[in-house]
Parts: structure tokens; C-alpha cells; sequence
């Protein structure tokens, strides 16, 4: 969920052996056998790792050969067995998830269902809170493109202090098979006063992705999850991505995700997800990233005019679009996509403007210890020459 947490490099990990995985899967295999990944995507994957990262992995395709894509893997998906990371593997997306839910906002807004310059307090289901303590936020003054763009000056429900101990600090343990549900959360958000005007600047809020669900279950008459699946998941074949609402266990196959709960670093596979919600609750592979952006890039699932919208970042000063994000890498090359990060997970998928072109990355734990770390990735896959 874009929260930064600074790891600490552990000594015995950089022994780690560094693999490059050239042989495919049974469920993915083609008829040609998968390329093998770049020198300089293997090496940025290696850094992850010696920068603290258990293990990292990496899926790049072209022209949505996913079967032919160029895997590669660094370190271990499980530090007691010394298992590796596998391509088929599922995990935790967490802000990955919003693309999914502002690419169906976009589809209601096609659909001329909703607007973006509507309220968001007149798209809740009823009981949903609207206002604060005092009406200091106050969502009939909030609009979808402002959730969308996060310039709705909503409090990050993340940050309150006593959730933010249960959910990341030492609190956790104790805490992380609670339920938590959409309205309590959005109910902790504006208890808290707003970080500023509606619309007047940007400011990340994992509560604004928290209210798109809610306005989907509002629009729709179904839960947001059912209505990605529907609109999403079905239309371009991610068979690996589920949003499992409160179960806390991960699909097969899979490895370990780990954490840093102050010192100590601590298993953190299984938790109940609800606690993210529309703004991160995602599971999938890397292989259905790859799928989602290479569709949505492509313009396969919005029209011109509601793709426009997604890549427009005047509202953040060319921050952040409507549920996307540019990313200009030193070569000069731009590409688009989401990072997300949850407790034991961190991902991220970045693609050319057109979608023919798209990488995945993920490691198995809350963030990289140095964010240059997340952008040589990229820079390895978009800048290097093909080879």
C-alpha cells in the first residue's frame, strides 16, 4: 500500500545463490522454449537481495507472449526450505489492486453510471459513513476523479496511529487475523481531520481506494470484488488473481512473505487481508499482472476517452493519473503502471504506453530497502538493449 518501511540488509542473505529460470512451468509451456532473462535484470534482481529482500523474481513479456516471457529469480521464496521462487507462485499485490478498481470506475464512467465530477457521498451504500466528527471531511465534497487521483484531502486510514501499530508494529502479531470491515475503516479515516481541501494538492490515501469499493458495491448493486471479476479477471484470462476478502490463507503454490516488526523480522504470510480491501486485498502472480497491463495499456478494456483519463496527471503535477502512474526511467524511456506493498509482499508492474512491453517484479517482503533498488529493475528491462 505504498508504505515505506526501511529494511535492514541481513549478512547471511547476500550469500544467497542467484538463479536465472529458464525452463517453463507445465501450465505455461509453449512450443519455444521461455527466453532467458537479461544480465542486467539478474543483477538488479541480486541487489533486492543483498539489500535485504529474502528472495525476488521478476516476469517480462512482450507482445502478450506470456508462455515466452523472461523469468528470473534471486535469493529464496522460503528461508527455512530454501525453496525458491517460482513463476506459477501466488502472493500479495497490495496497491496493485487499485489500477483493477479505477480501471472499473472508468468502465461506470463510460457507461455514463457515474461521473467523474459527482460526489462521492451520493454513490454509498446506506449506512456507509459520510462525515467526520464536526464534518470536517465530509464526502458530499469529495468527487470520484478526486478518490481516483488522491487530491480528496482524505485521511490515510493506515496512519492512525493505534490501527498503524496492529497493522505494521508490534501490535501485529496480536493482531493480524483481524476483521476488518469497509465502513469501520472509512469510519477511523474521517474521525481524523482532513490533510487538505478537497482537490487542493495531492496526498497518497489508501482511503480514497477504500470509498471506490464502496461506490462500485453502490453503482453496481455487487461487491467490488464480484464486479472486477466480471469486468476484469474473466475478459483477459487471470485465472491466478482473487480478492479473498477475509481469508487469510495464500493459493497454491506459494512461498513465505516476511516483515520487519521492530528488530525481529517475522513471518507474515498469513493475515486477514480485509484490512486492505479495495485499496490492496489483491492475490495473484506475476504472470497475471503481465496480463492485466499488457490488456489495459493496450486499450482493451476502456475506451480512448476514459484511457486519456486514467494517464492524466495535471491534477498531481504529473504524480499520478487516475489509478496509474508514469515513470520516466534515466534512459528517457517512460513507462506506466503501480507498485503495492503489504505486510511480507512488495510488487510492482510497469509497461510501454502501448502494452506490448510489460515487466512484473515482485520480492517477499514489505518494500526494497532502497527505492533505487525497484527502479533498476525496470531500467535493466526498458533500457538495456534486447538481447
Amino acid at each position: 500500500m505504498l508504505r515505506s518501511l526501511l529494511c535492514t540488509a541481513q549478512a547471511a542473505l547476500s550469500a544467497l545463490a542467484l538463479t536465472a529460470c529458464t525452463t517453463i512451468p507445465t501450465a505455461f509451456a509453449p512450443s519455444t522454449a521461455v527466453s532467458r532473462p537479461a544480465a542486467a535484470t539478474v543483477t538488479a534482481l541480486h541487489r533486492l537481495v543483498a539489500d535485504g529482500a529474502p528472495g525476488a523474481a521478476s516476469l517480462a513479456t512482450r507482445d502478450g507472449r506470456i508462455a515466452a516471457s523472461r523469468f528470473a529469480t534471486a535469493g529464496v521464496a522460503d528461508l527455512r526450505s530454501g525453496r525458491r521462487m517460482g513463476r506459477l507462485d501466488h502472493f500479495r499485490a497490495g496497491s496493485l489492486t487499485k489500477t483493477l478498481v479505477a480501471t472499473v470506475v472508468l468502465q461506470l464512467v463510460a457507461e455514463r453510471k457515474l461521473a467523474l465530477d459527482d460526489a462521492a457521498g451520493a454513490h454509498l451504500p446506506a449506512g456507509v459513513p459520510v462525515t467526520g466528527a464536526g464534518g470536517r471531511s465530509d464526502l458530499r465534497r469529495v468527487t470520484i476523479r478526486q478518490l481516483l487521483d488522491h487530491t480528496s484531502g482524505l485521511f490515510n486510514y493506515t496512519e492512525d496511529p493505534r490501527l498503524s501499530e496492529q497493522l505494521h508494529g508490534t501490535d501485529f502479531r496480536a493482531h493480524r487475523y483481524d476483521r476488518h470491515a469497509p465502513a469501520a475503516l472509512l469510519r477511523i479515516a474521517l474521525g481524523h481531520p482532513p490533510v487538505a481541501a478537497p482537490g487542493a494538492r495531492y496526498s497518497y490515501s489508501n482511503t480514497n481506494y477504500l470509498v471506490l469499493g464502496l461506490v462500485i458495491r453502490a453503482v453496481t448493486g455487487h461487491p467490488y470484488a464480484a464486479e472486477l471479476g466480471r469486468r476484469v479477471l474473466r475478459p483477459t484470462d487471470l485465472h491466478d488473481t482473487s480478492f479473498p476478502g477475509d481469508d487469510p490463507a495464500l493459493p497454491a503454490p506459494h512461498g513465505r512473505g516476511y516483515s520487519l516488526v521492530g528488530d525481529h523480522r517475522v513471518d507474515s504470510t498469513s493475515l486477514d487481508p480485509s484490512r486492505a480491501g479495495a485499496a490492496g486485498e489483491m492475490v495473484t502472480t506475476l504472470g497475471d499482472l503481465n496480463r492485466f497491463f499488457a490488456a489495459l495499456l493496450g486499450g482493451r478494456l476502456l475506451p480512448p476517452r476514459q484511457m486519456a483519463e486514467l494517464r492524466s496527471e495535471r491534477a498531481t503535477d504529473g504524480v499520478y493519473g487516475l489509478g496509474l502512474y508514469a515513470t520516466r526511467l534515466p534512459c528517457g524511456v517512460t513507462v506506466w503502471g503501480h507498485n503495492g506493498d503489504i505486510n511480507g509482499s512488495y510488487a510492482q508492474s510497469a509497461g510501454t504506453a502501448d502494452g506490448r512491453h510489460v515487466v512484473s517484479y515482485r520480492i517477499n517482503t514489505d518494500a526494497p530497502a532502497r527505492p533505487a533498488d525497484g527502479t533498476a529493475v525496470l531500467t535493466a528491462e526498458f533500457c538495456a538493449p534486447r538481447t
